[in-house]
């Protein structure tokens, strides 16, 4: 067993569910299939790794009705949004329980298998409402939980096969090896950062707040599944290397993939966030304006409001920034915490605006995106527009 250095991980221990050897696939190959999508795929693997400890499989009724009604695990281990494994009743009929099951991809590769312990029907509704705040189908996290099966299959995960994370292989470790990273980089703080967006100049203002009160800066950018709008995770990947290379200092930041679904659960969502990092080894995390959110369904600091509630279950450090803008007096970034002036002084851009700029070939003022990391998105979004993805 390997040593497991940093912060005690959520529920008291690090998960560690891989078993890559030749005789465990051998015997998938002879067990009843489900193929799965990337969706599951992603959830199966941060389960095997550790990353959603202290979760051992994909939730049965017991767990995924506590976490719905009450933010917690039967066990009382706060936990905010249903890990689930979903199918249509047809396919759940297949399956007897107790059954164990092969997991594959649409290309009929095995990459895992899972105990069916339980088969039961969730309560969508209420599962949106809490987990989501709204029923509206217009809300993606939302949809996609509408247009899922109508059954869950819960139960104990193994996984045989290292998913492939392609460009992105060289980012990524898993969370013994972050752990064991900041132990040997001497790092005993680590500020965790989740995006799914291009750093902007008020996202490198926060995330250097924060390092100037710790040893190190994990910039962990979500790679799965995201909304057709969001910009492209290989576009992504490309300007925070960037922006790494010409405006942080390269021995108090790392930069490793969270290979996940983007939920757009606000506030619930963060949490989730911040378990994870913690699983990762962050003693710290940055929650900013409308974390995890999406539209205009969650108040702008809804989320630094439900983690204030849930801190010391976390036993983690937060850092709660109010909105970023460039001040034009100030001469600086700034909050409305830090600045006098009126908001015609400020310079603030939606993410949807730098969006459709970027998408436009403009680059959006330098208040607003670094000169170097605007161009690399531009180039990278036309790139991908000639290639048709």
């Amino acid at each position: 067993m390997e040593k497991v250095f940093g912060i005690t991980p959520h529920g008291g221990k690090l998960i560690n569910l891989e078993d890559f050897s030749a005789a465990a696939l051998t015997e998938a190959e002879q067990l009843p299939s489900l193929t799965i999508n990337a969706w599951t795929l992603s959830d199966l693997e941060l389960i095997a790794i550790g990353g959603f400890s202290p979760l051992t499989g994909f939730m049965t009724s017991g767990d995924y009705h506590s976490v719905v009604k009450t933010m917690h695990l039967q066990n009382g281990v706060l936990w905010s949004v249903p890990i689930t494994l979903p199918v249509d009743q047809a396919t759940a009929d297949t399956f007897e329980l107790n059954q164990k099951i092969a997991l594959k991809d649409k290309h009929g590769d095995i990459y895992g298998t899972l105990l069916v312990e339980d088969k039961y029907r969730p309560d969508k509704l209420l599962e949106a409402q809490n987990v989501y705040g709204t029923t509206e189908t217009a809300h993606p996290g939302v949809k996609r939980l509408f247009e899922t099966g109508d059954v869950y299959l819960g139960g104990h995960i193994k996984l045989l096969k290292q998913p492939s994370h392609g460009d992105f292989s060289d980012y990524y470790l898993e969370p013994i090896a972050t752990r064991q990273l900041f132990h040997d980089l001497g790092w005993q703080t680590i500020v965790g950062f989740q995006t799914r967006n291009p750093i902007h100049r008020a996202h490198e203002y926060i995330q250097k707040l924060a390092l100037e009160n710790v040893d190190g800066l994990f910039l962990n950018p979500l790679v799965g599944e995201t909304k057709a709008d969001d910009i492209p995770a290989t576009v992504r990947m490309a300007s925070y290397q960037t922006i790494l290379k010409y405006y942080y200092p390269q021995d108090r930041v790392r930069l490793v993939i969270y290979p996940a679904a983007m939920r757009y659960a606000g506030p619930k969502e963060a949490i989730l966030h911040a378990i994870v990092r913690k699983n990762y080894g962050c003693t710290d995390f940055i929650v900013g304006r409308d974390h995890a959110g999406v539209g205009d369904y969650y108040g702008t600091y809804e989320a630094q409001e439900l983690i204030t509630s849930v801190e010391s279950e976390l036993g983690m450090h937060f850092f709660k920034f109010d909105n970023a803008f460039y001040c034009k007096k100030c001469e600086a970034m700034a909050t409305s915490k830090t600045c006098p002036h009126s908001d015609a002084d400020h310079i603030s851009l939606s993410g949807t605006k730098v969006r459709q700029l970027l998408s436009a070939g403009v680059v959006p003022p330098k208040e607003v995106s670094r000169p170097e990391v605007a161009q690399v998105l531009i180039d990278g979004l036309k790139k991908q527009r000639t290639l048709g993805v």
